[in-house]
C-alpha cells in the first residue's frame, strides 16, 4: 500500500496548525517539509525555525526536503529541529560530502534520503543506494509548487526499483511533483511507495477520499 506525505508547500501558511491538522484527520501518512535556499533552486521557501514549530504540533513523520546548497552544513540542525527523514540532492554537493552527509543522518538516529533532479539519471544514485533508507525521484523541476507531471520520469523510477531491489530492497522509493488523481496510478505502477502530493491534495474537495486514491493497490 502506498504512503501519502501532503506537502505544506501547497498549504495556507496563515492557517499552518489548521491545514497539518487537515492531513492528519484525512489519513495522511507523514507531512512533506519543502526546504529552498535560492542558491540550489531559484526560490525561497521555509527553514528550521517553522520544522521546529511543525514538530510541536504533530506527531506524524515529517519528511524534510532540502532544495540547498552543500546540506552536510545543517543537516545536524535539520535533524535536532525534528526531522525524521532527511533528504539531500545528489546534484547539491560532491560525491564524498553526500555520502558524508548520508551516513551523518543515520548516525544521528534519523532516515536518510537521496533527491534526483529531473535531468540527472538513476545511475548517479548508485554509489549512495546502500546508505539510503529513500529515493526521490523528481517529476518537476525543483524550487517551485503547482508544476505539470512529467511522465517521462517513469522508466527513471522503475530503473531505480530494479537496482534498490538488487541493492538495498528495504529502501523506499518516492515521488514528488505533479502527483494528482490522475497521475498517482502510473506512479505506483513503476515502483513508487511514498507519493507526495501538495496542490492535489490541498484543493481536493474530499481530502480523505484523495488519501485513499492514493492507498489504493495499482
Amino acid at each position: 500500500m502506498a504512503r501519502i506525505a501532503p506537502s505544506i508547500l501547497s498549504a495556507d501558511f496563515a492557517w499552518l496548525a489548521r491545514d497539518i491538522r487537515s492531513i492528519e484527520e484525512s489519513g495522511g501518512d507523514w507531512v512533506h517539509f519543502d526546504v529552498m535556499d535560492g542558491i540550489f533552486v531559484p526560490n525561497i521557501s521555509i527553514g528550521i525555525p517553522v520544522l521546529q514549530s511543525v514538530r510541536k504540533i504533530t506527531r506524524l513523520p515529517l519528511d524534510v526536503h532540502l532544495m540547498i546548497d552543500r546540506p552536510i552544513r545543517l543537516a545536524d540542525r535539520f535533524v535536532k529541529a525534528g526531522a525524521d527523514w532527511l533528504c539531500i540532492h545528489a546534484e547539491s554537493d560532491t560525491e564524498e560530502n553526500t555520502l558524508a552527509c548520508l551516513r551523518r543522518i543515520r548516525a544521528l538516529g534519523c532516515k536518510s534520503a537521496l533527491a534526483l533532479k529531473p535531468g540527472t539519471p538513476a545511475q548517479a544514485a548508485e554509489p549512495f543506494l546502500r546508505d539510503c533508507d529513500m529515493i526521490l525521484v523528481m517529476t518537476v523541476e525543483p524550487g517551485f509548487g503547482g508544476q505539470e507531471f512529467m511522465a517521462d520520469m517513469m522508466p527513471k523510477l522503475r530503473q531505480l526499483r530494479h537496482m534498490l531491489d538488487r541493492e538495498n530492497p528495504g529502501c523506499l522509493l518516492e515521488v514528488d511533483g505533479g502527483v494528482n488523481d490522475r497521475t498517482q496510478a502510473i506512479c505506483k505502477a513503476h515502483g513508487a511507495q511514498v507519493l507526495v502530493a501538495g496542490s492535489a491534495f490541498f484543493r481536493a474537495p474530499d481530502r480523505k477520499a484523495f488519501v485513499r486514491l492514493i492507498r489504493e493497490e495499482p
